[in-house]
């Protein structure tokens, strides 16, 4: 069925392809048959409920930052069988993100390169929406980030403001400084501009009483030497953990020519590719840190297996996007039938 479905929605282009669809759905499962319609056929067999980070969670999958910008899709997210969902990439003040097209599907890669740029409705507006899901059963989680165009050296501002008005609307947050699509974001990663960020956002976790985790999302295109000086200053400011990982700036092991590619641009990419290279910044983390640090695994997620793999590299929760484009709810299910033990078995099926 969602083949089908897949098939005629992508005839649109990306970006409107998504919010026809997610509009849509959103429309149906406010009608109480079908939400619990949709739970009954998409909603996988969830694992026993867990606790991590001091949150309790129904199921170990996630839906990625960046599908549901705007926290508008939340209820629908939940009844495709989604433990926690990541909104954002939230901002102080609104913004239009970059010019259109800026998202483009891989067909044959089963990819997609995105350079939306953190459009968003900004933080008050999305704050305001959040108020109306205080009773939820699942968890949100806040990825902040700092306006287009506000010069690196004040990202320090936008990044508290962000974490300040929306502290009692969402259960933890994720630092992003590894978008490759907001210019010289990125050098936010440096360990001068990372440490003053993170200290001055616990500093502020402090006033506000009650601790929420926080966590770093890292891009996949770091040296070892500098996910190492990473790991120190997120274990220095007592971070909860690291998302691992962001899109990637490289182009390998494409389909396209070199000049297709050069037509399309920059921006970031995600899906098949990702797989092997944001896998491997996880296993180097969960190696260095022996457990120090909750770790989300991120990237490439296109059948259950590729779950599997995050989970033995360390992984604790996984989140999706570019594989639910392309697989749909079936694959939320999937996952979340993954027996969990202290060494995932290689032997469960696909």
């Amino acid at each position: 069925m969602y083949r089908l479905l897949r098939h005629i929605v992508f005839l649109l282009d990306p970006e409107t392809a998504h919010h026809f669809a997610m509009n849509f759905l959103s429309i149906f499962v406010k009608i109480p048959f079908v939400k619990f319609l949709m739970k009954k056929l998409h909603l996988a067999k969830k694992n026993d409920p867990f606790e991590l980070m001091g949150l309790k969670f129904c199921n170990r999958v996630g839906m990625g930052a960046g599908f549901d910008k705007d926290a508008k899709y939340l209820d629908v997210l939940e009844a495709m069988g989604f433990g926690h969902i990541e909104i954002g990439t939230v901002t102080p003040r609104p913004q239009a993100g970059n010019e259109k097209p800026r998202l483009f599907r891989l067909y044959q890669d089963n990819a997609l390169i995105n350079r939306m740029g953190f459009n968003n409705d900004g933080v008050d507006i999305i704050a305001e929406r959040l108020k109306k899901y205080a009773n939820r059963t699942y968890i949100i989680g806040g990825n902040i980030g700092k306006n287009k165009d506000t010069p690196n050296e004040e990202a320090v501002n936008d990044y508290p403001t962000c974490f300040t008005k929306l502290y009692h609307h969402v259960d933890y947050f994720t630092v992003n400084v590894s978008s490759p699509n907001t210019p010289n974001l990125r050098e936010l990663q440096d360990e001068d501009a990372l440490r003053k960020i993170l200290s001055t956002l616990q500093s502020e976790n402090t006033r506000l009483g009650k601790h929420k985790p926080i966590l770093l999302k890292i891009a996949p295109d770091l040296s070892y030497e500098q996910i190492d000086i990473i790991i120190k200053i997120v274990i220095e400011n007592k971070l909860q953990g690291i998302v691992a990982t962001n899109t990637t700036i490289a182009r390998e092991n494409l389909s396209l020519s070199d000049e297709e590619l050069k037509n399309i641009g920059p921006g970031g990419l995600s899906g098949v590719p990702l797989m092997a290279k944001s896998t491997n910044v996880l296993r180097y983390i969960e190696d260095k840190t022996n457990d120090q640090l909750v770790l989300i695994g991120v990237g490439g997620i296109m059948k259950k297996r590729d779950a599997i793999e995050k989970f033995k590299a360390g992984a604790e929760l996984v989140q999706l996007y570019t594989g639910f484009i392309y697989n749909g709810p079936h694959l939320v299910r999937k996952i979340n039938k993954i027996k969990m033990s202290n060494k995932i078995q290689n032997n469960q099926a696909e």
